[in-house]
């Protein structure tokens, strides 16, 4: 919300759904008009770069992604981010990346550079309540190499928070401190997670299809029985279990993008799937017969 304030109030903006309310949501807010791309499980959830320079219009000036991204847990590849990079220089528009499950790539050699780092009108938006599980400290950052839109930043932030809470600064440093045993922690677990989660969806295939996530501990699933994802999510809370249907995400819901979201990054989440497990296990013969077409 600071940066589209700051930076997307008076401009045209794009940004990709399904995806993270407030990165699709903030620079409409902030009063910019703005343009949605759909992303496609097709295409393994990836930005089309010539669906972003169609869009592109003389008043152009920002460009909101997520990677990785929520709800897919997937990534850009290199190359791709490369040629968005390029896109936006050549029209002069600022890129702002949330990157808050990055340092969350199942395989470290997926990470991609900081948007800060491999571009000079990129910015990298940061909380520590994903990668470190810090949520109560509520302290994140916003980095970048252009000085020149720092103080329209802070006047920005200081309508919503004056300053942080000296309380969650010194939780914060403590947090870093023992940051790469957080981490190590935190991405054993969501391995582990991840491992139990694809099973589920292996075993149960004639429900299930995903596009497999990269990063985080986060994933998005589409259900091929007979209810939808806002039907099955009403479903699901009757017996107890929370999932994010696609509404979520995306304003317009349709079957193309009606992949709903569950978590895995907790410890408990072992003894959690065997919940969703009774349920399937319980309702699959009538989902088997009134199948939906994938």
């Amino acid at each position: 919300q600071t940066a589209a304030f700051a930076l997307a109030a008076r401009c045209h903006s794009i940004v990709f759904v399904p995806g993270y309310q407030s990165t699709v949501e903030a620079p409409v807010h902030a009063g910019g008009e703005v343009t949605r791309i759909t992303l496609k499980a097709a295409n393994g959830w990836q930005i089309d770069i010539a669906e972003v320079e169609a869009a592109i219009r003389e008043d152009t000036k920002f460009i909101i992604v997520n990677q990785p991204h929520n709800p897919f847990g997937t990534l850009m590849a290199p190359e791709l981010q490369a040629r968005l990079v390029a896109l936006a220089d050549a029209h002069e528009i600022r890129i702002l990346s949330d990157e808050v499950y990055r340092l969350l790539e199942h395989d470290p050699r997926d990470r991609l550079p900081a948007m800060c780092d491999c571009y000079p009108r990129g910015l990298s938006a940061v909380t520590m309540s994903k990668p470190w599980g810090a949520c109560g400290v509520t302290i994140g950052w916003l980095a970048f190499q252009d000085l020149a839109i720092k103080q329209r930043l802070v006047d920005a932030q200081y309508f919503g928070t004056a300053c942080p809470s000296r309380a969650s600064e010194i939780q914060g440093i403590m947090v870093l401190r023992a940051s790469d045993a957080i981490l190590e922690k935190n991405l054993k677990i969501i391995r582990q997670n991840l491992a139990l989660l694809e099973q589920f969806l292996t075993r149960y295939s004639d429900f299930f299809e995903w596009v497999r996530p990269q990063a985080g501990a986060v994933a998005a699933i589409k259900f091929n029985g007979p209810l939808t994802s806002d039907e099955l999510g009403a479903h699901l809370a009757e017996a107890g279990i929370s999932i994010k249907p696609a509404y979520c995400f995306n304003g317009a819901v349709t079957d193309e993008v009606d992949y709903f979201r569950v978590g895995f990054g907790e410890a408990a989440s072992p003894a959690a799937l065997e919940a969703p497990t009774a349920f399937v296990e319980e309702h699959k013969a009538g989902w088997a017969t009134h199948h939906r077409k994938k």
